[in-house]
């Protein structure tokens, strides 16, 4: 249940996003910084975090990872300030120091699954990385990684 306790605290974000996922032709991507506080919830059983895009404007994002106590896995859901609407989650968990969370979407109208990847690298360093694929998970395409440097210990407030 205290699969990411390791991620409390606030952290530099170096962002590397696909600028046109599932479409055709060369790929293009842009990389930009963002800052991130997390803060635990109900014990290490959830967190909250927050996360800031200094050179995206006033763009940020939210995340709520839940642990479903009964089935015995994490559900993860994402919000952005451009829709403010909480995401389908994606669920799963940790083998080791890898997490693999998986769920269904749209993406532009189309149905897709998506995947995220969790990498604890040690006490101040993690990766994220979220893929989508349009057939149902027998192809990928990786279009965000989010590489973090722990900056703070876990802070009270958002």
């Amino acid at each position: 249940m205290n699969d990411f306790d390791f991620l409390h605290g606030s952290w530099d974000v170096a962002n590397r996003r696909l600028t046109a996922p599932l479409t055709p032709g060369p790929e293009v991507w842009e990389e930009f910084p963002g800052q991130s506080v997390v803060r635990p919830l109900f014990g290490g059983a959830g967190n909250i975090d927050e996360i800031t895009f200094p050179t995206l404007g006033d763009r940020r994002g939210a995340t709520l990872r839940l642990f479903d106590r009964e089935r015995e896995q994490w559900s993860i859901f994402w919000s952005d300030s451009r829709t403010g609407r909480l995401d389908p989650p994606v669920t799963g968990g940790f083998a080791g120091d890898r997490g693999d969370f998986y769920g269904e979407d749209t993406y532009e109208g189309r149905p897709i699954r998506v995947h995220f990847t969790w990498h604890r690298l040690g006490p101040d360093a993690a990766r994220w990385e979220q893929e989508f694929s349009l057939d149902g998970g027998v192809t990928w395409e990786l279009n965000w990684v989010m590489d973090l440097t722990r900056t703070g210990p876990a802070t009270v407030g958002l």
